[in-house]
């Protein structure tokens, strides 16, 4: 686990090149957070919200559960550690394109129903994030209603 942490918070040393792998695994643990950041916005993260974060990533990212369990790990020493969101969707946008991205957008929804309601400071943070991601309102809409569609 070790080596993992090592090569996605990207210590290189001799002015190594980072790696296809690993400037991945860094928009992974940078997905990651995000959509950890969304399980806390209500300022209350359950069990079942967590279990969405993991299933997220099994289904977007195609990782096994274990793999997903330590990006979990790692997004929450991340998610501590940061002032903002800025640094982690720039990483998402600089890798991911505009569908990856809106499949990130319809995790964060799939993430704030968990818990059946959407509370204030939720609708917030997915309009901060969104324009963060640089995808437009209609995108933010048509992911939250595609996502209140598969919940129903």
């Amino acid at each position: 686990m070790f080596d993992l942490i090592k090569k996605i918070l990207g210590e290189q040393q001799g002015g190594v090149v980072v790696s296809e792998t690993e400037n991945l695994e860094k928009t992974q643990l940078a997905a990651c957070v995000v959509l950890l950041e969304a399980a806390y916005a209500d300022y209350e993260c359950t069990d079942g919200e967590l279990d969405h974060v993991v299933q997220t990533l099994q289904s977007e990212f195609g990782v096994n559960q274990e793999y997903a369990r330590e990006l979990l790990d790692l997004a929450h020493q991340e998610r501590s550690q940061a002032t903002d969101l800025w640094q982690f969707t720039n990483q998402i946008n600089q890798d991911f394109s505009k569908t990856e991205k809106k499949a990130v957008l319809e995790g964060v929804w799939r993430i704030i129903y968990a818990d059946g309601e959407l509370e204030k400071h939720e609708d917030q943070f997915v309009r901060k994030l969104t324009n963060l991601l640089r995808l437009s309102h209609k995108d933010m809409i048509d992911a939250k209603l595609k996502i209140r569609k598969q919940i129903q």
